[in-house]
């Protein structure tokens, strides 16, 4: 965390590149063996919700909790302790994971069960994403990112004519019906649809007579063309944030927005689109000295 600041003292300092940075081996190592901690704690907590192990294996199972447990509040304390600001590391992302990483140990004290809370600790293994330098892909989940906030209007109003397909027919699957045949209201009947249009087909609910049956048919072909809307929506969008991003989704390098507007070396039409590389008039190459090329980098 570059936002933080170690606390005065060399082995507060030393105690902080260890712990908080991952550029010296000491770092790395002790960032290793803490997501292999986090992965065993989660596995002894998946493990302990199997009735066939919890039995022959509960002690064995507390006493792994209550060893992870002390060595993560260790840790926490740890931290705190060698950042000059321990409160802005405390509301952090970070802080907060690690303290509810060790609070439902001590909650299952006073609350019975509630040490299954703990697989929250798997969030913690975000830390790999320091660990192994995978910051250089935070491009492009931000690419990602503006692709689905420029296509949220686009797809609000797919998922509204959704929710009023599955109202609709809902509704009519109610009237053709009835009760008898398990639709017993508008609600279950709009479950029905929602369950038949995303494809997902429960099989609780279904169809009895030949009209039934059609519409159900009907909507089982609509949900095909629905699922590949919201698809092609966000691709779309991905596409033009690669472009003005200078950089194509196979990061071949495009044509900068200026040279789009510079004229055919041979018939001065200047109207070409971003992909285009020769002219639409004369078919002459717009690949010359004097159109600069974006570097993909």
């Amino acid at each position: 965390m570059p936002e933080l600041e170690p606390a005065h003292g060399p082995l507060r300092r030393r105690l902080y590149d260890i712990v908080f940075l991952s550029d010296t081996r000491a770092g790395k190592a002790f960032d290793l063996a803490l997501i292999l901690a986090i992965l065993a704690s989660v596995a002894v907590v998946m493990l302990d919700s199997v009735t066939s192990l919890r039995e022959p294996y509960a002690g064995t199972f507390l006493v792994l909790e209550w060893i992870f447990t002390l060595f993560f509040t260790a840790e926490y304390v740890v931290r705190l302790a060698i950042v000059k600001r321990p409160a802005k590391y405390a509301t952090s992302f970070f802080g907060i994971i690690d303290v509810l990483a060790v609070l439902p140990t001590y909650m299952s004290l006073l609350v019975p069960g509630a040490h299954v809370l703990l697989v929250v600790r798997i969030l913690r293994v975000l830390r790999i994403f320091r660990v192994l330098k995978l910051a250089h892909y935070l491009n492009e989940a931000d690419q990602l990112g503006r692709a689905l906030r420029a296509s949220r209007r686009k797809i609000s109003v797919f998922i509204f004519t959704v929710v009023i397909v599955v109202t609709v027919m809902g509704s009519l699957m109610y009237l053709v019906e009835g009760g008898q045949n398990g639709f017993t209201s508008i609600p279950k009947s709009v479950y029905w649809a929602v369950v038949t249009l995303t494809t997902v087909g429960y099989g609780d609910i279904s169809p009895a007579t030949p009209l039934g049956q059609t519409i159900a048919l009907i909507i089982m072909v609509m949900g095909y063309g629905i699922i590949a809307v919201p698809t092609g929506i966000v691709t779309s969008e991905v596409v033009r944030e690669a472009r003005l991003g200078l950089v194509e989704p196979t990061g071949a390098p495009v044509r900068a927005p200026d040279a789009l507007a510079h004229p055919c070396p041979a018939c001065a039409l200047t109207d070409h689109g971003p992909e285009a590389f020769f002219c639409r008039r004369c078919g002459s190459s717009l690949d010359h000295a004097d159109v600069p090329l974006a570097s993909a980098d």
